[in-house]
């Protein structure tokens, strides 16, 4: 226990007994009682926490410590309650902390030593954390802005930046988050959605150099899936012939509950693709995509050659644009929630960075088009697609399993019973 000792000359001092057993005297200098009593609480906290009867500090007493002047600090340091405090630099802090971030994806990594290399930059690797203030963070955003960046690479950038700076403040480095009030939310924006036409996406298809890349064009136009993460991530396994449907396994939403994988119809557009890449798979294969799966090679920079090739002009974020145009069109027909389970999105985010306007809404409603008898026309081109699709489903299925497992020849495929007799 501790106690309070007031000397003649109005100063005050703490008594307590150390870890060692040893009867130390912490001296406040003039206080007045109420705020002696306040410190000898806290002293019995970190001499608890020192001899370890407890082992830890508790939070209040932490937060405690985290705000004290650099004067009370040293009082304390001196009397053993706490380690001596080390002026924590920039550049040793934020390498410590990225090298302990051993649970994030290597694209996370590659943004932390983006936002690393932003902050070096501009404050040098010797700066105290103590130092900076949040005038400081506002001149780095802005010098942000004067790189050039987009608005959204900013609003990121930030976000990481105040993730560095809440951990040093959970560490006791700091006492308050100097880039707390940054504007990191990510915003919509318009002038880089893209629609890309069924007319363009034919283009893109002639234009592909094997079944495989016209595969992962069509997964990203007509499937919606990510790339490269979820498409490098499908399996045959993942192929449901019988069922139509495709589970599509998604690296960038598994750490949120149900978000690891999420079922995608065989759309009719689709299953083209995917049985040409199958006839040529070899026998046994695990992978759907085979070809492209080097870490040497860039499915990007391959798109942009084949665009070229095309004859079309490149358009703005290549590979979500495409799952931006196939949610538009799913969500002209199907109820917004079904879409976002099928695309793998929040209705929040769609609408904010997928979802767009095109020139035929536009058309549509100045009355360019005969709205009742396009519908017609697309509902019947819809019926006879999916038609089709169903009448081959079974023999299409039928052969794929005989590839897979010679046995199954003798097995004969028991037909669909329709409007015509089996």
């Amino acid at each position: 226990m501790a106690s309070v000792i007031s000397d003649p000359n109005g100063r005050k001092r703490i008594q307590f007994v150390a870890g060692d057993g040893s009867r130390r005297t912490l001296r406040l200098g003039k206080a007045t009682a109420r705020q002696a009593e306040s410190i000898k609480v806290r002293l019995e906290q970190l001499a608890l926490a020192a001899t370890g009867i407890t082992g830890v500090i508790d939070d209040e007493t932490g937060k405690w410590l985290t705000g004290m002047d650099e004067v009370m600090y040293a009082k304390l340091s001196a009397v053993g309650l706490v380690a001596p405090r080390t002026s924590a630099k920039l550049g040793a802090f934020i390498d410590a902390y990225i090298a302990e971030r051993t649970d994030v994806k290597s694209g996370t990594a590659t943004f932390y030593g983006h936002t690393r290399r932003n902050l070096i930059d501009f404050f040098g690797a010797d700066k105290p954390l103590r130092e900076i203030i949040p005038g400081d963070a506002d001149q780095w955003r802005m010098y942000l802005v004067g790189q050039g960046l987009a608005d959204n690479t900013v609003r990121r950038r930030c976000g990481m930046v105040k993730q560095f700076f809440r951990a040093a403040v959970r560490r006791g480095l700091i006492s308050s988050n100097p880039f707390e009030d940054l504007k990191a939310a990510v915003k919509g924006n318009a002038k880089r959605l893209y629609f890309i036409t069924r007319e363009e996406a034919e283009k893109v298809l002639e234009a592909c150099p094997d079944a495989q890349w016209r595969l992962i064009f069509a997964l990203c136009r007509f499937g919606g899936l990510r790339c490269p993460s979820e498409i490098l991530s499908l399996t045959w396994q993942d192929v449901d012939w019988e069922r139509s449907r495709l589970r599509v396994h998604s690296p960038k939403t598994e750490h949120h509950e149900g978000g690891e994988s999420r079922m995608v119809p065989l759309f009719p557009e689709l299953l083209p693709y995917l049985r040409e890449v199958f006839e040529e798979a070899d026998p046994g294969s695990e992978y759907v995509v085979t070809r492209y799966r080097s870490m040497n090679c860039n499915l990007r920079t391959q798109l942009q050659r084949i665009i070229r090739k095309a004859g079309l002009k490149i358009w703005p974020k290549l590979f979500q644009n495409l799952r931006s145009t196939r949610e538009t069109e799913l969500a002209e027909r199907w109820p917004e929630h079904v879409v976002c389970a099928w695309i793998g999105n929040s209705k929040k985010v769609a609408r904010e960075h997928y979802l767009q306007v095109t020139d035929e809404h536009f058309e549509r409603a100045a009355g360019l088009q005969d709205v009742t008898a396009e519908a017609a026309q697309n509902a019947a081109q819809q019926m006879h697609a999916e038609s089709c699709m169903a009448s081959h489903l079974v023999s299409e299925s039928a052969k794929f399993d005989v590839k897979r497992d010679p046995a199954r020849q003798c097995e004969a495929p028991v037909g669909r019973v329709g409007f015509e007799p089996t």
